[in-house]
């Protein structure tokens, strides 16, 4: 993959080029700040780009309002948002364009690093991955239309924000594909979430959840 790393700790910054590149990737560009980031995914059009949420000059959420205005100016652009604590509203903002493509991850998993390869791919591929950590803490938030929502049907949502596959989800309730298949179907119901060729009902079930 070609890469677009952006994060203002020069430590942190060339410690993720190093894993990156040696684990077979190319990093097309490294900046520090979000204005170098925008610029670099327009000009380098990367698979997908990693930035921090804190960046210059105010280290609130710059490094998250470039991700937005990149997905803006590239469209389809993938983009993994890294933080050092738990932001949910930084996540809905991240999700708002119901478009996929997109990650958001605390730091602490960049030291897990196959499942941080991992999630990189998925986000590449058009996933959506949410840090667990995030997840968790969503839980304690469901009100509304997630009322109606079964445990299990919860269940397989919270680990459809974390961008598991239906294989995969399968693979961790240990249940089969088919019955997977049929909680996604329910939740997607439940959720007012009609087929269409122009949301992805996926991202849109994220989503919601983050909003609830």
């Amino acid at each position: 993959m070609r890469l677009v790393v952006a994060d203002d700790s020069v430590l942190l910054r060339e410690g993720l080029v190093r894993l990156l590149s040696g684990a077979g990737h190319e990093v097309v560009a490294s900046v520090g700040d979000g204005t170098s980031f925008v610029d670099a995914v327009v000009g380098c059009r990367p698979d997908v780009s990693i930035v921090d949420v804190r960046m210059p000059p105010t280290h609130t959420d710059e490094g998250m309002r470039a991700a937005v205005e990149a997905r803006q100016r590239v469209r389809g652009t993938a983009v993994v948002v890294l933080s050092q604590y738990v932001e949910s509203s930084y996540a809905d903002d991240l999700l708002a364009d119901g478009a996929g493509g997109v990650g958001y991850l605390l730091k602490d998993r960049v030291t897990h690093i196959d499942e941080f390869l991992d999630a990189l791919n998925r986000v590449a591929t058009g996933g959506t991955v949410l840090d667990p950590e995030v997840v968790a803490q969503l839980i304690t938030r469901r009100r509304g239309p997630l009322a109606r929502l079964t445990a299990r049907e919860r269940e397989v949502l919270a680990l459809m924000a974390e961008g598991r596959s239906n294989a995969a989800i399968a693979q961790r309730l240990v249940v089969s594909d088919g019955a997977v298949e049929k909680h996604v179907g329910n939740v997607f119901a439940k959720l007012d979430l009609a087929p269409s060729d122009e949301d992805h009902r996926r991202v849109l079930a994220v989503l919601a959840y983050l909003r609830d």
